[in-house]
């Protein structure tokens, strides 16, 4: 009763932050990926939102819309369409002034940006947020972090679903009056565990656990 009862809390809450960002004429809950230059492979693995949105459209209550892309471009003001934005890559990241603003805005605004390392990025994706938060520090989450028990339960923080270099995983976060705005994943890369299983040949329980890691990020945000 009670799980349902945040469920329900949730949903009302996702109505409210949705229709905030509804200039897409559209209510219901999509996971855009971020569009940006600097040469990283932004657009990789489209099939990883599309499996992510059906988990939760048959694993929640979220209002789900029709699974499929969608993209958000950072320089335009696409990206106010959306409370969440998938951010991913393998390469270089280059935001302009005029896009550092406009993140800056939307994420002041209570858009919500889930960063995933998909191994080659980190570098230039923290040099490009320093920019961003030029007087605030990336902060590692803690394993009791809400994030970590918004809908499932993870006592030791992220799941590892890649081996990159025999790193354990971290959860690092930028916060703006208190409200984490910016969630970044390092040395798991959990939207891999959405890509179609021919992409990356993942066993079953390591994609299981990235959806359900997918799903706490996703309420987390909705609901925070």
């Amino acid at each position: 009763m009670r799980k349902l009862f945040t469920i329900l809390f949730m949903l009302f809450l996702c109505s409210m932050n949705c229709n905030s960002f509804a200039q897409n004429n559209s209510d219901k809950f999509r996971i855009a990926r971020l569009k940006y230059s600097g040469g990283g492979d932004w657009y990789n693995d489209p099939s990883a939102e599309v499996n992510m949105m059906n988990y939760l459209k048959k694993n929640t209550l979220i209002d789900v819309d029709v699974p499929k892309f969608y993209t958000a471009d950072i320089a335009s003001d696409d990206i106010f369409n959306y409370p969440f934005i998938l951010f991913t890559g393998h390469g270089n990241i280059e935001f302009s002034n005029g896009e550092i603003k406009r993140l800056r805005k939307y994420l002041e605004s209570g858009g919500f940006l889930y960063a995933d390392d998909d191994y080659g990025m980190d570098e230039s994706f923290r040099r490009e947020m320093k920019k961003v938060f030029p007087k605030d520090e990336m902060r590692e989450l803690p394993f009791d972090h809400k994030i970590y028990n918004s809908h499932f339960r993870f006592p030791n923080g992220l799941p590892k679903i890649h081996e990159h270099d025999s790193k354990p995983p971290q959860g690092f976060g930028y916060w703006i009056n208190g409200r984490l705005c910016v969630y970044y994943t390092y040395e798991t890369n959990i939207s891999d565990g959405w890509a179609d299983p021919r992409e990356h040949d993942d066993p079953q329980e390591k994609r299981e656990e990235s959806f359900k890691m997918g799903t706490n990020i996703i309420i987390y945000a909705l609901t925070n």
